[in-house]
């Protein structure tokens, strides 16, 4: 009896995706302001697990700007998405890409972008 409710309880739960995976990252920077252009690549399987953004971070983790992603790209792998108007402080040499699921939330691992 109770190994068949615990092969129920697997039966039961979502299948998971890996992490998002930003793939890779340009920067086109005009004064101190840059327009980032990221390709990621994630398991989506549609509206209940799918990559749903990116942030830009400096090298302490401050958020520098956030892309929304607003639908699954299950049909589109790896996909590339942009996001202008990002305020780069003076002195920082990169920023760190993290991308999120709406699942899992923040990708544990972060891209290396470096400005020069």
């Amino acid at each position: 009896m109770r190994y068949t409710f615990a092969l129920l309880a697997c039966l039961a739960s979502p299948a998971f995706a890996d992490d998002p995976v930003v793939e890779a990252a340009t920067i086109s920077m005009s004064g101190n302001t840059a327009t980032i252009s990221v390709t990621i690549r994630h398991g989506d399987t549609g509206w209940d697990h799918y990559a749903d953004g990116w942030a830009v971070l400096a090298p302490d983790g401050t958020q520098l700007g956030y892309r929304k992603l607003l639908h699954p790209h299950e049909n589109e792998q790896p996909f590339t998405r942009s996001l202008s108007g990002v305020t780069i402080p003076a002195g920082i040499d990169h920023v760190l890409i993290r991308a999120n699921d709406n699942v899992t939330g923040a990708a544990q691992d972060t891209y290396r972008l470096n400005l020069r």
